[in-house]
């Protein structure tokens, strides 16, 4: 995978309101969180709770899908094996290189 697209998912990870809010949609599972549902339980004011939520849709972390009036976030699963993956692919590789 390519390095920028890790490290714009990393970017938008790295900010504490984003982290929170990629865990509560994790946690939610493939169906995926209301946005409501999200505001309420993260207490975070509406329009700020849409500008993160952009911010990680951006990065590919979630995805959106509308229900009637009703807006999800759901986690896109695949993008976040795909970056933890990205990290442990090589691990301890050099470690025996002197």
């Amino acid at each position: 995978m390519d390095t920028e697209i890790i490290a714009k998912a990393f970017k938008e990870l790295g900010h504490p309101t984003r982290l929170m809010i990629y865990k509560t949609v994790i946690r939610a599972g493939h169906q995926g969180i209301a946005v409501g549902g999200l505001q309420e339980k993260l207490s975070v004011p509406g329009s700020t709770l849409s500008h993160h939520i952009a911010g990680l849709a951006s990065a590919g972390l979630i995805s959106q899908r509308r229900e009637g009036r009703t807006l999800f976030c759901v986690a896109e699963y695949q993008k976040l094996e795909s970056v933890m993956a990205y990290l442990q692919d090589e691990c301890c590789a050099d470690e025996n290189q002197q």
